[in-house]
């Protein structure tokens, strides 16, 4: 099965030096470009995250301190992968919940502000795994493509299997999922997040809502207006930057 494609997609995954998107940094990222006639170009990149690797980080992807002191940074190639990235539809596995959040902090901490993500169709690849059988990206590999999946937890090895199993679905479930990249960014997406991170999510009259604390479930508007100190605590918090853009365009708009 080839990719219905109006536009080229980027297929992407991210190792980095913990799982906090606000104060975590990426280490690792591959990315397939898979463009309309099937043609693909694969780039693999180390970056010096300028911060240490955790331990719990690195018995995972195997990635040291070391291996990536004499890469570049993030800032350094933020731009021109921005810009190789832009027109694209963009997939991922999990990569709704953190490949993409941290990538946008990345971006933003960069000072790279004109591409936003939400611009772009986003394909879940584990998303429509899970709504079709509920299992691992390598047992997802196995069960789609009848292959193991070697060098697990490799951002290029995961890069690749998760491109092959998009596929896969589309040839599984042909009365299901339609092969067009809106269709499967909307099927794939699990939430409504305002910010990346979901700390806000649209309700179903397309209000922002705290998904999150004490507030979780009332309208931002309405939190900001009874409890003003709830803006300054987040803006002050340990929250990323997307976040905290979010929500002060929601405080300005009350103005």
């Amino acid at each position: 099965m080839q990719l219905n494609l109006k536009n080229p997609i980027l297929f992407f995954d991210i190792e980095s030096t913990g799982l906090n998107v606000a104060t975590d940094r990426i280490v690792e990222i591959s990315i397939v470009k898979v463009f309309p006639n099937g043609e693909k170009e694969v780039k693999t990149r180390r970056i010096n995250p300028t911060i240490p690797i955790s331990p719990e980080a690195q018995s995972i992807h195997g990635i040291s301190n070391e291996d990536v002191k004499d890469c570049p940074t993030f800032r350094q190639i933020a731009k021109s992968l921005a810009q190789w990235m832009s027109g694209c539809d963009i997939a991922g596995y999990n990569s709704t919940k953190f490949d993409i959040p941290l990538l946008a902090e990345e971006f933003l901490r960069a000072d790279v502000t004109d591409f936003d993500f939400r611009k772009h169709n986003i394909i879940d690849v584990q998303n429509i795994f899970h709504k079709m059988e509920k299992r691992t990206l390598s047992a997802a590999y196995q069960f789609y493509c009848n292959k193991n999946l070697e060098n697990a937890h490799s951002a290029e090895a995961d890069t690749l299997a998760t491109y092959e199993i998009l596929m896969a679905q589309l040839d599984r479930y042909p009365d299901d999922l339609e092969n067009d990249m809106k269709f499967l960014a909307e099927f794939s997406s699990k939430s409504r997040n305002v910010d990346y991170a979901g700390r806000i999510i649209l309700d179903s009259d397309d209000e922002p809502i705290f998904n999150f604390g004490k507030h979780k479930g009332k309208k931002v508007k309405d939190v900001f207006s009874t409890e003003p100190s709830y803006y300054n605590w987040m803006i002050n918090g340990d929250f990323t930057l997307d976040t905290k853009q979010v929500l002060t365009k929601i405080k300005l708009s009350m103005r």
